[in-house]
């Protein structure tokens, strides 16, 4: 257990000189953000996912097949928004040479857009306006953590993370993927919790917050670096 919890503190707190910096907590954070912001879509926008595009293209199909409790307007919707955001995180990354300049680029853009989607809920309720806009986010946030390669924390997919927990020898690794794993369901737990029980506004607050926090850290760990 004790081996654990040091592993667990070596991820969250690394070594501001190591090859990835700051990056790892930072990745732990958008983990949990990416809980927050589909517990809103979920729950709170026509059952959609904004960064889990494999549920998307299932409910699609679902939705198609005549499930009346999903819309395939806001599945489309979704994937289209998030495919754009990734299309213009890929288009930025080769004219922004320092990757944490661009991760935190990205990012600030990310709070931007959630903070949009909070804004507009709070003045017309518009579920489609706010899938675009928060699902637009997470295709700029996979983007840059695509493009960052930090092993074993790509922000918003856990299938893969599952599988290696499961299939693979106790190591490192495997306190990466579970702190992924704890991050995201945190996330969603809180997220469930704020969206149910008070609304999208305040469900996406602390989404904004962290997201801010993440693009200032970001954004001050380059400097350093520079």
């Amino acid at each position: 257990m004790n081996s654990l919890l040091v592993r667990a503190a070596a991820l969250l707190f690394p070594d501001a000189e190591g090859h990835h910096g700051v990056l790892p907590p930072l990745l732990v954070l958008l983990t949990f953000v990416t809980g927050l912001v589909d517990a809103v879509s979920y729950l709170g926008l026509d059952r959609v996912f904004v960064a889990n595009m494999t549920g998307n293209v299932v409910f699609l199909g679902f939705a198609l097949a005549g499930d009346v409790q999903l819309s395939a307007t806001a599945s489309l919707l979704a994937v289209g928004a998030f495919v754009v955001g990734a299309w213009v995180g890929g288009r930025l990354s080769p004219r922004v040479a320092e990757p944490h300049r661009l991760f935190a680029l990205l990012v600030a853009a990310h709070a931007v857009l959630v903070a949009a989607a909070l804004v507009l809920d709070l003045a017309a309720g518009a579920g489609h306006v706010l899938i675009v806009l928060l699902a637009l986010g997470m295709g700029l946030q996979n983007a840059v953590v695509g493009k960052l390669a930090v092993p074993d924390l790509n922000t918003t997919v856990l299938t893969r993370t599952l599988t290696g927990l499961a299939a693979d020898r106790f190591g490192p690794a495997s306190v990466r993927r579970f702190v992924s794993v704890a991050a995201m369901f945190a996330g969603a737990l809180v997220g469930g919790l704020l969206q149910l029980r008070h609304g999208t506004a305040a469900a996406l607050a602390p989404a904004i917050a962290l997201l801010a926090v993440v693009a200032l850290a970001a954004t001050l760990s380059g400097r350093t670096r520079s």
